[in-house]
């Protein structure tokens, strides 16, 4: 009989799984939950068991697991490194065991820890490190653990390194509002920043996380008015970098959407200053997602384009060809679009758009504060000026625009 894994001090280690035989007894949800990081560990995996899931079939036609569908039988660990027993009948589950033991095999035991002879803890990446717990069996602490070590990470709270990070800059998407949905490299490089040059569309939470050392340099109010021109944005990136600084420019949304961040990047490598772009969620899709509108759905539309409404149609600066988007039958997700609502109606009404075509305002989406308004092409118009409905607000156009979390 193994040692008591589960109630006594286990010694932690790494294992090098890579090319090795792991055997995993069972193919059911359990076995699941473990494959994807053995897989990804390099560990040439096998599977015994008299059913699988769907998804441990898909990694067997992948050809990153291999299975036999049958019983468990003496003789299933020859060769193996280490095996799991996870099986839902405890006699079988306790024949791995043994075999494990009389081959010294380190085996886990799922459905007794105490019982095997290795523990698998709670486990988390964070940019390269490893992270793992045990809790003595307490699996759901260990879990807990294990979740609060990497976003204490993310958030940096907690660091990995006492290391300065290098002068450069970071062109981070800050997404679509909510301060919980920045990427987690995003909020990583956020928390290490000396300079931080902000939009007003990024989320203003994060700001209350920096330190006390960190300079905010708020777009919206460094000289040439409001409107900040984007000549001294770059400047401002340039000349903290070239000060030995490392300056994160933290937008809303996605850098690359509508964010002018190509021209930022541009301008850092004009001067020879190394550049990090951290995509983000764009509220393009994300706001929509957030009032129970899908983009796109099967059998409704094939496409969706992404338009900016800062230039009304028939305007000699605008780009887009509105008639031609009028003929298609997909959805229009329009951002920056309220002020020109009633040019954008009328364009793709005249383009051939119906007038019931639906339409779905949402105004702060993804914050406490948001707002929908359900129109459709012909009235978006007077019933977004009547709710007095404001920037910044995305306006998606088209069937799904109907649709509603209780159903279309």
């Amino acid at each position: 009989m193994s040692a008591s894994a589960g109630t006594e001090s286990s010694y932690l280690v790494g294992l090098d799984l890579r090319g090795r035989r792991v055997v995993v007894v069972g193919g059911g949800s359990v076995a699941q939950r473990r494959l994807g990081l053995l897989v990804a560990s390099g560990a040439a995996v096998h599977v015994v068991g008299r059913e699988i899931t769907p998804a441990i079939e898909g990694m067997v036609t992948a050809g990153q697991i291999t299975a036999d569908l049958r019983n468990y039988r003496d003789g299933d660990l020859d060769g193996a490194w280490y095996a799991i027993a996870c099986t839902d009948e405890p006699a079988t589950n306790a024949a791995v065991v043994a075999e494990a033991d009389r081959h010294r095999i380190f085996c886990v035991r799922a459905d007794s820890a105490r019982d095997g002879s290795a523990v698998t803890p709670a486990t988390g990446t964070f940019d390269g490190l490893d992270i793992g717990v045990l809790a003595r069996g307490a699996h759901r602490r260990s879990a807990a653990v294990r979740t609060a070590l990497i976003e204490a990470l993310q958030a940096g709270t907690v660091t990995d390194t006492d290391e300065a990070p290098a002068a450069g800059v970071a062109l981070v998407g800050g997404g679509p509002g909510d301060p919980d949905l920045i990427t987690v490299r995003g909020r990583r490089l956020l928390a290490r920043a000396d300079v931080v040059v902000v939009d007003r569309l990024a989320p203003p939470e994060l700001l209350a996380e920096l330190g006390p050392h960190v300079e905010v340099v708020d777009a919206a109010k460094i000289p040439y008015g409001r409107a900040m021109a984007q000549e001294a944005i770059n400047a401002a990136l340039v000349d903290g970098a070239k000060a030995g600084k490392f300056v994160v420019r933290l937008k809303g949304g996605d850098p690359y959407v509508f964010g002018r961040g190509f021209e930022e990047l541009e301008a850092c490598a004009e001067a020879g200053i190394p550049v990090t772009v951290v995509p983000g969620i764009t509220s393009a899709i994300s706001v929509p997602s957030a009032a129970g509108i899908p983009v796109t759905h099967r059998g409704v539309t094939h496409e969706f384009v992404v338009v900016s409404g800062h230039v009304a149609p028939g305007h000699p600066s605008s780009l887009t060809d509105w008639a031609a988007l009028a003929r298609l039958r997909g959805t229009i997700v329009v951002l920056m679009g309220v002020e020109r609502i009633e040019q954008i109606a009328a364009a793709l009404l005249d383009g051939g758009r119906p007038a019931d075509t639906p339409v779905t305002v949402i105004q702060e989406g993804t914050l406490r504060t948001q707002r929908v308004l359900r129109a459709d092409l012909a009235t978006v118009a007077a019933r977004l000026r009547e709710a007095e409905i404001r920037p910044p607000a995305i306006i998606v156009i088209g069937t799904v625009a109907g649709f509603s979390p209780n159903g279309r």
